[in-house]
């Protein structure tokens, strides 16, 4: 089961039924463009986003996040996670942390964990004199404060000790993965499947069948989330207010359009159950 809604996605939140998602992962917009939405910037896609200000001051954009995380504390199971990939820009560096301090003071969440995702290429920001060459982005792992001891994860009891305590497999807070699938003439800055992959494997609970599991990514872009649940059997809602862009995933979903990763079947065989 495949659904994406071609709206905001404070909208299909306030729609959808308490309690239904077990992950949320999604990438928001990072706030960092150099310059403001304009008609001629949505017309031009001269900006990061035909239908988004990716320009606005950080106390708006703060609390943008924060009433989304409000939409997760209603939609969430108890002990669900967000998967929530963030990272930081040249133009507007200090966002990414106000945001993730936000969250943490002003909702339900709390940062559980903190994932490197290291890609295969860098940015190619070496104009700057004295800033790094960025090949690290991020993914916060967000709970709901009453649920830290006890969110999901796919660990497995592997041994016991004498007095009965269990010992765990071992989750790393490290992943490396491709960019994305490659470039579409309507979102540059996309996920890779390779990346979802390895986060739902981390993440996905044990115990329940994947067609029982609903994954939700409320900027659902191109499609690469639900592309990659509809591969693994696992069902997805996502969000999206660009028109084409729900076109464009939609097609790839069904096998009208592809990406150049999307025929990788290596990517899909981590023994996800």
């Amino acid at each position: 089961m495949i659904k994406i809604f071609n709206e905001d996605c404070l909208e299909t939140m306030k729609n959808m039924a308490e309690k239904t998602i077990d992950i949320v992962l999604t990438s928001p917009p990072y706030n960092n463009s150099r310059t403001s939405h304009t008609d001629y910037c949505m017309e031009e896609h001269i900006c990061n986003y035909a239908f988004y200000d990716d320009n606005k001051p950080n106390e708006e954009y703060c609390q943008w996040i924060c009433d989304i995380f409000d939409g997760y504390n209603k939609i969430l199971k108890p002990n669900g996670v967000v998967l929530f990939n963030i990272s930081y820009g040249s133009e507007n560096p200090t966002v990414m942390f106000e945001c993730i301090c936000d969250i943490c003071r002003k909702t339900s969440f709390m940062i559980a964990d903190v994932i490197t995702w290291k890609k295969r290429s860098a940015l190619p920001n070496n104009t700057s004199p004295n800033k790094c060459t960025r090949i690290c982005e991020y993914v916060c792992v967000f709970c709901r404060k009453e649920e830290y001891d006890t969110f999901k994860t796919s660990k497995a009891v592997k041994s016991y000790s004498g007095t009965g305590q269990p010992y765990y497999s071992s989750i790393f807070n490290f992943i490396e993965a491709d960019n994305n699938d490659g470039t579409n003439e309507l979102n540059n800055a996309t996920f890779s499947s390779e990346f979802v992959c390895k986060l739902l494997e981390m993440y996905l609970p044990n115990g329940i069948d994947k067609k029982d599991i609903l994954v939700y990514d409320n900027f659902m872009g191109t499609g690469t989330t639900a592309y990659v649940c509809n591969k693994l059997g696992i069902n997805c809602y996502g969000s999206e207010i660009d028109p084409k862009q729900v076109e464009y995933a939609m097609d790839r979903i069904n096998g009208v359009k592809t990406s150049p990763k999307d025929n990788d079947l290596a990517i899909f065989n981590w023994g996800i159950n």
